[in-house]
C-alpha cells in the first residue's frame, strides 16, 4: 500500500462521536475567549504600555493553544480543562471586581442594577467575529491534525452515518457567513435594485469557482491524498460555498430575511422526503448504475453536488440569525433575552434532532440530510449563545474598569458610574487600539485568505513530513508550528491594515 492510500485509509470508515461530545467541545472556546479579554484588562492596569508582540503572545496561548490540546492531548478530558479554564477565568474575575475603578463602595445589586441599563454597541456584535474565527481556527487545526495519530479517530470526518467534530466545518462555516452577508447587514439602500445583491454574489463568486478550479488541478497534479467520500472527484468546498451563495441570493430576492426559516425548513423536508421516496439516496450512495460507479460528472461527484441542498438550509437558516441579532437593540436586558431565545431554540433542535435519528434517519455529512442540517444549526446556536454569555461578562468587566482596553468586545455606549468625559475618552481610543491589537479581529477580517494560507501549510507539512509516524510531541511541535505561522501572519497583516480580497 501506497503512502497516499495509507493516509487515505487513516481518515477512512470513521463513525465520529456522540452529539454531547461535539457540544462539549463546542462550549470550550467561550471561556478562553473570556480569560483572553479579563487577562488583557488586568495587564492593561499593571502594564499600560504593553506592546503588540505581548497581546499577540496572550491572544495566540489563551486562544489557539487550548484548542489545539482539545483536539489532542486532552481530547479525553475535555470536562477537565474546560474546568481549569473556567477557574482561571474566575480568578480574572475576582480580581478585576477587586481592583474596580468605577462604584467602589457600592453594593453587587446595585451595581448589576445599573449595569442592565446601560447601552452597548448594537451595530457590531463581536460574538458573531469569535463565532466565525473559532470555526475557522478549528478547522485550521483539524485538517492537519488528523493525518497525525494522536488526533481522536472519533473526532474526523464520518464515512456515511455519524457525527465528527469536522463534520461541523463547513456547516459552521456556511452558517457564520450567512449571519453577516450582505441581505442582512443591509449594505445597500432600498432605492436600489432589488437584483443588486444578486449582482454582486455573481461577482464574488466567480473567484471562488477561480479557487475551486485551482485546488482540483493542484490536488490531481501532485497526487495528493484525498477523502473520495466527502465531496466526490472533482468536487471541493469551493464549488460548494459558490454554489450556495448563488442559489441563497435568487431566494433572497424574493423571501423576506424574517422568513427565511420557512425556506429553510421547507427546502430541508423535501429534500429529506426524496431520499426517503425516490431513489436519490441510493444515487448518493452507489451512482446511477448502483455499483459505485464514478463514470461521468454526476456519478463522479454526487456526494457534493447534491448535498449542496442540505448546505443552502444552514445557510439560509444562518440569514435568519443573523436578520434576528441585528435588530436594533442596545440595552443589556435585550440582549439576555436573545441568548434565553437563541438557547432554548438550540436546545429544541437538539431534542429534534433525537427524534429524526430515532424515526427517520441518522446524520449524515456525506448526504447533508435533514437530520445533519438540524444538527448543525442547532450546534451553532448554542456556540453562539456561549460567545453571547462570554461577551455580556466581558462587557461588565469593562463597565467596571475605567479606560479599560479590551479587544473584540462591546462598545459601552453610557455608563452611569462615569462622566461623559469618561465616556468620551474611553471608547475612541480604547476601541481603536482593542481593535488593531486583536488576534480574532485579525483572522475574521481575512477568514478565506486564513483557510487557503491552512490550506497550502497543511499540504506541504503532509509532503514533507511523515504524519502517520509521528511521535506525541513532534506532532505538538508541528501543529504549534503550524498554528503560530498562520496566526502571525494575519495578525500582520491585520496590523498593516491590509485585507486580502480576491475580487
Amino acid at each position: 500500500m501506497s503512502q497516499k492510500q495509507m493516509k487515505e485509509a487513516f481518515v477512512s470508515n470513521l463513525n465520529g462521536t456522540t452529539v454531547l461530545e461535539v457540544i462539549q467541545v463546542l462550549c470550550l472556546p467561550a471561556p478562553c475567549v473570556l480569560c483572553r479579554g479579563l487577562l488583557t484588562v488586568l495587564l492593561q492596569h499593571f502594564y499600560p504600555s504593553y506592546t503588540w508582540r505581548t497581546q499577540f503572545f496572550i491572544d495566540f496561548v489563551v486562544l489557539i493553544v487550548p484548542l489545539v490540546a482539545a483536539l489532542t492531548i486532552l481530547s479525553s478530558f475535555l470536562l477537565l480543562e474546560q474546568l481549569t479554564i473556567i477557574i482561571f477565568g474566575a480568578g480574572l474575575a475576582y480580581q478585576i471586581y477587586h481592583r474596580r475603578t468605577c462604584y467602589a463602595r457600592v453594593p453587587v445589586q446595585k451595581i448589576l442594577e445599573n449595569f442592565l441599563k446601560i447601552s452597548l454597541e448594537s451595530e457590531y456584535i463581536p460574538a458573531i467575529s469569535c463565532f466565525r474565527t473559532i470555526n475557522n481556527v478549528f478547522t485550521a487545526i483539524a485538517i492537519l491534525a488528523v493525518d497525525f495519530p494522536i488526533f481522536p479517530r472519533r473526532f474526523a470526518k464520518t464515512e456515511l452515518y455519524g457525527t465528527g467534530i469536522m463534520d461541523l466545518g463547513v456547516g459552521g462555516f456556511l452558517f457564520g457567513t450567512a449571519m453577516v452577508c450582505p441581505e442582512v447587514r443591509k449594505k445597500s439602500s432600498m432605492e436600489e435594485s432589488r437584483f443588486y445583491h444578486l449582482t454582486k454574489s455573481l461577482h464574488s463568486v466567480c473567484p471562488l469557482v477561480f479557487l475551486g478550479i485551482g485546488r482540483l488541478i493542484t490536488i490531481k497534479s501532485i497526487d495528493y491524498q484525498e477523502h473520495l467520500t466527502e465531496y466526490g472527484v472533482h468536487w471541493n468546498f469551493f464549488f460548494t460555498l459558490a454554489i450556495v451563495k448563488l442559489i441563497t441570493s435568487l431566494l433572497l430576492i424574493t423571501c423576506p430575511l424574517n422568513k427565511s426559516w420557512i425556506v429553510a425548513i421547507s427546502i430541508t423536508v423535501l429534500y429529506q422526503l426524496a431520499l426517503d421516496f425516490t431513489p436519490l439516496k441510493r444515487l448518493i450512495l452507489y451512482g446511477t448504475d448502483g455499483s459505485g460507479t464514478r463514470v461521468g460528472l454526476l456519478n463522479a461527484n454526487r456526494e457534493g453536488i447534491i448535498s449542496t441542498l442540505g448546505y443552502v438550509t444552514i445557510y439560509m437558516a444562518g440569514v435568519q440569525t443573523g436578520s434576528c441579532l441585528f435588530k436594533n437593540r442596545s440595552h443589556i436586558k435585550d440582549w439576555i433575552k436573545v441568548i434565553c431565545c437563541l438557547l432554548l431554540t438550540g436546545i429544541s433542535l437538539l431534542v429534534c434532532l433525537y427524534i429524526v435519528q430515532a424515526n427517520i434517519e441518522a446524520v449524515s455529512r456525506r448526504m447533508a440530510n435533514l437530520a445533519f442540517c438540524v444538527w448543525i444549526v442547532a450546534s451553532s446556536l448554542i456556540f453562539l449563545s456561549s460567545l453571547l454569555i462570554g461577551d455580556i461578562i466581558l462587557s461588565f468587566a469593562k463597565f467596571l474598569f475605567k479606560g479599560a482596553l479590551m479587544p473584540c468586545s462591546r462598545k459601552l455606549i453610557q455608563s452611569p458610574a462615569t462622566t461623559k468625559k469618561h465616556s468620551e475618552s474611553l471608547v475612541p481610543e480604547a476601541e481603536r487600539k482593542g481593535a488593531s491589537l486583536c488576534l480574532i479581529t485579525a483572522i475574521n477580517r481575512n477568514q478565506l485568505f486564513f483557510f487557503l494560507l491552512s490550506n497550502i501549510t497543511t499540504g506541504l507539512i503532509n509532503l514533507m513530513v511523515d504524519t502517520l509516524h509521528s511521535s506525541t510531541s513532534w506532532t505538538l511541535f508541528t501543529l504549534c508550528l503550524y498554528m503560530l505561522t498562520n496566526c502571525l501572519t494575519l495578525f500582520v497583516l491585520h496590523l498593516q491594515d491590509k485585507t486580502i480580497k480576491f475580487w
